[in-house]
């Protein structure tokens, strides 16, 4: 057995990795690469596998980072099933049509204002949609087997709607051992609103965990709902606009519960809120139709026939560019939560360029923002900022709301890391380099990781499972051991 590292190595996008079982090739996710745009579009061009050789892809959960490159496997020749939750399977069927729409039209302004003449969409809509013929859902807690020698089942990952971890039982026919393997996707906090907490893997012997705020800390979701209401008053007092990127799928949903939970009691006015994105409002659709995702005190909500989403006095759904555009002006306060969460595409960046030279508005960050995009060049204070290839000086007030991340922080990654059993092996992935190597010295000291090798995989590095549960790697730059205090960097897309 081989695992063969791609995407969110040393970083945190694009998601990829190959298990290598049995004469088998079964790929965990299959995200897109998210950042610089040149360099996103070359590293997302350069797929990393032979699709025609891959049998199956099991996914965790349809984010864009995880779930975007599926139309270019199935373009490239996979035929195999797409394993996935049934909530994952109907967020994927909105969000991959959305992103091959965003594709077509990226390329097709290219070529308009003649940046690239030949400028062709990653994959279009129609790739898409043949994708979707590939879905296979899976009910969470049942087990089911994408090839011989694996059992595989899903557990509810609480990160967003459908998203799930992986326990994965193996034969490996070529060491003669039988081992189990954990694979986090994304991981989620626990009392957040609207999802079920995350549940745990047990007896591992293996793990492939996210890093993403391994270094890090969340403020607790009660305290920044009142720093939340404070700021939405100040910024109404102003009669500015406030504007909020958010993730379509999950973040959107939860900042609409917040919100009506304020208004409800008096914390903050009733303002006008526009969701002004066609991808969110059909993912809130969505939410309504899988209740056996929601928490013990959503499902009570809905029983007593109260919408969770759509409670805030004044909230509306803008689909069309027309209404979209009409925003712009809107006299006095108003709240817009608009997609993409990193400000990379979508709807977001046209209000950005409205609104983010007056001092009057607020741009409220409610999400984290990869390397490189425009959300994190506005987290970082950048100074203009170019948006659509044009500098526009950045006067808006920018708040940073770190508690509303779906991410586990480092506390919950090593409490889930802590209780899955005396691990062999931990594989950080999913992570940024000062995220990784904190992580990786706090990990050691768990008293069930003392004698695992935790490893911080490179771009390409491929590790094969030797005898007496022992990974080495076989290919590749990354460093073997923790004991090794060097760190090697390797290019990152």
């Amino acid at each position: 057995m081989k695992i063969e590292f791609s995407g969110a190595a040393l970083g945190v996008t694009g998601s990829k990795h190959l298990l290598h079982l049995n004469e088998k090739k079964i790929l965990l996710d299959c995200g897109l690469f998210q950042g610089r745009r040149k360099q996103a579009a070359i590293a997302n061009l350069n797929f990393p596998f032979d699709a025609t050789e891959i049998d199956a892809c099991i996914l965790s959960h349809a984010h864009i980072d995880h779930s975007g490159a599926l139309p270019i496997l199935v373009k490239r020749g996979f035929r195999g099933k797409i394993y996935c939750t049934p909530a994952t399977a109907d967020l994927c069927r909105i969000m991959l049509l959305d992103s091959a729409y965003i594709q077509e039209k990226d390329a097709e302004w290219l070529r308009k204002k003649s940046k690239n003449p030949d400028a062709e969409p990653l994959y279009t809509i129609s790739d898409a949609e043949k994708t979707l013929e590939f879905l296979h859902p899976v009910p969470y807690h049942q087990k089911f087997s994408p090839a011989p020698g694996m059992q595989v089942e899903f557990r509810d990952a609480g990160h967003i709607l459908g998203s799930a971890i992986e326990t994965i039982e193996i034969d490996d026919e070529s060491t003669g051992q039988s081992i189990q393997l954990g694979f986090t996707g994304d991981l989620g906090r626990k009392n957040l609103p609207i999802l079920r907490d995350r549940e745990s893997l047990e007896n591992l012997d293996f793990l492939i965990t996210e890093s993403t705020y391994g270094n890090k800390f969340h403020d607790e979701i009660a305290d920044v709902e009142e720093k939340l209401a404070a700021e939405i008053r100040v910024a109404h007092e102003r009669g500015g606009k406030i504007l909020i990127p958010a993730f379509a799928v999950g973040r959107t949903q939860e900042i609409l519960f917040v919100l009506a939970e304020l208004q409800s009691s008096g914390k903050i006015p009733k303002i006008p809120i526009f969701v002004d994105s066609p991808l969110a409002t059909s993912a809130t659709e969505i939410f309504s139709r899988h209740p056996e995702c929601f928490d013990r005190e959503l499902n009570e909500l809905l029983a007593s026939g109260h919408d969770p989403f759509c409670g805030c006095d004044g909230v509306k759904f803008t689909r069309s560019v027309e209404e979209s555009k009409k925003l712009n002006e809107f006299p006095g306060t108003c709240i817009i939560i608009s997609a993409s969460g990193m400000c990379e595409a979508g709807r977001i960046r046209h209000h950005l360029v409205n609104q983010i030279s007056d001092p009057k508005n607020t741009i409220l960050i409610v999400g984290w923002m990869a390397e490189n995009t425009l959300g994190r060049k506005l987290v970082d204070g950048e100074d203009p900022v170019n948006i659509f290839g044009e500098p526009h000086p950045s006067r808006a007030k920018i708040t940073i709301f770190n508690a509303f991340s779906g991410h586990a922080d480092q506390r919950g990654l090593l409490d889930f890391a802590k209780n899955a059993g005396n691990l062999r092996a931990i594989f950080c992935v999913h992570g940024e380099e000062k995220q990784l190597r904190p992580f990786r010295e706090k990990l050691s000291q768990l008293p069930n990781c003392r004698n695992a090798e935790i490893f911080i995989p490179a771009p390409g590095d491929i590790f094969e499972l030797k005898s007496e549960k022992k990974f080495e790697l076989s290919a590749g730059t990354s460093e073997k051991r923790i004991k090794s205090k060097k760190f090697t960097k390797s290019f990152i897309f």
